[in-house]
């Protein structure tokens, strides 16, 4: 394939070296066929696929409409002259424009606009920046990438104080409730104002032949540019009455987003993000999956083949477990208590794990399905808690990966072969069968059997980072010296190890919900040394592909421990619930994270040493922090410490499931 063309930074032709400076082989999509429901740059699309090797399949799926009722914008344009709007949000391209047209018909244009000159502004991204300036307007402030929502907030905890002011936020289509609730929560009070909405092309017939092109198997990539797309895609599915073929089919076919926004459009949707650009721009978005969607493709069908020769199981709803107090609690369902387990609540603190860890080793003994599920079963019983994770650990995955790994007396886990140089991640095998771990499967299903039927089980897996990070480092680590020196340096080698890394835990993870896991937790442990920054470009990508690859409608617990910013990133990776380390508060945790999804945690572990008025205490003041709001999974911000008295754990258990927010607090 020849080369681009030299291009402009929007995408439209832009060179390989633009686009992504590391990548040394031209991206070609072989020859897939990619459906794409671009509207306004519709040709540009078709272009871009076609550079890179792929069959364009281009159908527009919207078009902005100006709203006829003009009232909305010109009531914020006399608020705004008369000094009553102190902040105003603008977040796309086209609204400002709409906006600046539908205020103009009835009040002059330039006093608007010098009005708009003299408040705080901010730009949500680049469009409405540049529709700003050629207004001849500085805006005073402009959101990061990706341009989301929570980039939104960020900006304004950083330079801007909304408490007890005015905020006019220009909307699109459908509102935004999380910017909402987020604004208002800081004490602003919010004017919405919406100049335009979004509606169904003219002609829907171009669509309507994607979407059957989707269903008879003609098409193998779908790129999604917004949100909208996604809602008016299934819309025009629903009218012709085969929305259930649609979803089925796209279950065959890559998913790529061009960033955060529309991702959690698809998600709403119960649609799995495949890729995501490592920049939310047109160019990026074709290129990488050109890269990439041959490989994702071929994974994606694998797992759909492999869940559609399973033998058909009862409806999860006539299940026991299914109505318990933590599956209602994942589905962010009101419950009669809040439900409560424990990490490592079979551990070295209680005499009957004592007893049966003093038979053998730590491997040994994960390794033995009737043992390990006898310690967790007899732990459920004497605690009385509402869920059981099973007993195993997180890195006996990685020795049917290739490592050599021992668990030294005294000394935690070691690996004798770490990964160091770039070439050492070529000797790491990808695990295409779980067949070497079946004693893990064989858990799962003795501790369902053995447990009372209400009971949920957790399935768990370490996350690709702190699966890497064990790999690098060999073992524990105070610095990640040489996780972060392999990351940094070579980019190519990190993406390769982290990608073998989440296909592995995808089909381990979907293995134990086969098995008879009820949900399943992805733990990353040490992923608190990175910055927010490192977290988007290094982790961020790969935990989201193993979240999306996980069977759908088994709830996913994402826990992360050692720093509280990366919390609306973990978000935006994926997961029903985000776990919470001790580090922060539950209520800033959850305001952080969006009120969209469950949220687990988060006593410190060490309150277990104190007396029992204190632990009543401090766990009193985390049901408060909760509020009420349906979606509270009490837990540890970390494991169960060795030296824990069973009695305090226990009077832990007792005192949550009888207590209640207090009103006020």
């Amino acid at each position: 394939m020849s080369a681009l063309p030299p291009v402009r930074s929007d995408g439209r032709g832009l060179s390989i070296g633009a686009l992504r400076p590391f990548v040394t082989e031209t991206p070609n999509f072989q020859g897939l066929r990619v459906a794409a429901f671009e509207s306004r740059r519709a040709e540009d699309m078709a272009r871009l696929v076609e550079r890179f090797g792929g069959v364009p399949s281009i159908s527009p799926s919207m078009r902005e409409s100006p709203l006829a009722d003009a009232r909305g914008a010109v009531d914020f344009a006399n608020r705004l002259f008369t000094g009553q709007v102190d902040l105003v949000i603008l977040l796309t391209g086209v609204g400002t424009r709409a906006l600046v047209t539908a205020v103009e018909r009835h009040v002059d244009r330039q006093r608007f606009l010098d009005a708009l000159s003299d408040v705080t502004t901010i730009v949500r991204g680049p469009k409405p920046l540049v529709v700003l300036r050629e207004l001849g307007i500085q805006p005073t402030l402009q959101a990061p990438e990706p341009n989301t929502w929570r980039e939104v907030l960020k900006i304004i905890d950083e330079r801007a104080s909304i408490a007890n002011h005015t905020v006019a936020v220009q909307e699109y289509g459908q509102p935004n409730p999380s910017l909402i609730a987020g604004l208002e929560a800081r004490g602003a009070t919010v004017l919405r104002v919406k100049v335009y909405d979004y509606d169904l092309p003219e002609d829907t017939a171009p669509l309507v032949e994607n979407i059957r092109a989707i269903i008879a198997r003609r098409i193998d990539v779908a790129l999604f540019t917004s949100g909208q797309q996604v809602v008016n895609l299934l819309h025009m599915a629903a009218e012709q009455g085969i929305t259930r073929e649609l979803r089925e089919a796209l279950e065959h076919v890559v998913i790529a987003s061009i960033g955060p926004t529309t991702s959690e459009t698809l998600r709403e949707n119960g649609l799995v993000v495949d890729l995501e650009p490592s920049h939310p721009k047109m160019g990026h978005l074709v290129m990488e999956s050109a890269e990439r969607a041959a490989q994702l493709l071929s994974w994606k069908r694998e797992i759909a083949a492999i869940f559609a020769a399973e033998p058909a199981a009862a409806p999860a709803g006539d299940q026991p477990w299914y109505n318990s107090p933590f599956m209602k609690a994942c589905r962010r369902e009101p419950t009669e208590h809040t439900p409560i387990w424990l990490m490592r609540q079979a551990g070295r603190y209680l005499p009957e794990y004592r007893e049966i860890r003093a038979k053998t080793t730590f491997l040994e003994l994960c390794k033995n399905p009737a043992l390990s599920a006898e310690v967790m079963i007899r732990t459920v019983e004497r605690l009385g808690v509402d869920a059981a994770i099973i007993f195993s650990d997180l890195l006996p995955i990685l020795e049917p990966m290739g490592f050599d790994l021992e668990f030294a007396q005294g000394e935690g886990p070691q690996i004798h072969n770490p990964v160091r140089e770039p070439q050492d991640v070529e000797r790491v095998v990808e695990l295409e069968s779980v067949e070497r771990l079946g004693f893990v499967m064989e858990t799962v299903r003795q501790t369902r059997a053995g447990l009372r039927t209400e009971i949920p089980v957790i399935g768990f897996a370490g996350a690709p980072f702190t699966l890497a990070s064990y790999a690098v480092e060999g073992g524990g680590s105070r610095n990640y010296l040489h996780t972060k020196t392999l990351m940094y340096r070579d980019e190519g080698a990190w993406r390769e190890l982290m990608q073998r890394l989440a296909r592995s835990v995808a089909r381990y993870l979907n293995a134990q919900i086969a098995a008879g896991a009820q949900a399943v937790q992805i733990f990353d442990s040490w992923v608190g040394c990175l910055s927010v920054d490192d977290y988007r470009r290094y982790v961020l990508p790969y935990t989201r592909q193993l979240i999306g690859h996980l069977k759908r409608g088994v709830p996913v617990i994402n826990f992360a421990t050692g720093n509280p910013a990366l919390l609306p990133l973990l978000s935006e990776a994926g997961g029903d619930v985000i776990g919470i380390d001790w580090r922060v508060r539950l209520d800033d945790a959850w305001q952080a994270v969006g009120y969209d999804r469950a949220v687990q945690g988060n006593l410190d572990p060490t309150v277990l040493f104190a007396e029992p008025a204190e632990i009543e205490r401090r766990a009193q003041e985390i049901i408060d922090q909760a509020a009420g709001r349906p979606g509270h999974i009490f837990n540890l911000g970390h494991g169960v410490l060795p030296q824990t008295a069973p009695d305090n754990v226990r009077r832990l258990i007792d005192y949550v499931r009888s207590a209640r927010p207090r009103a006020g607090q």
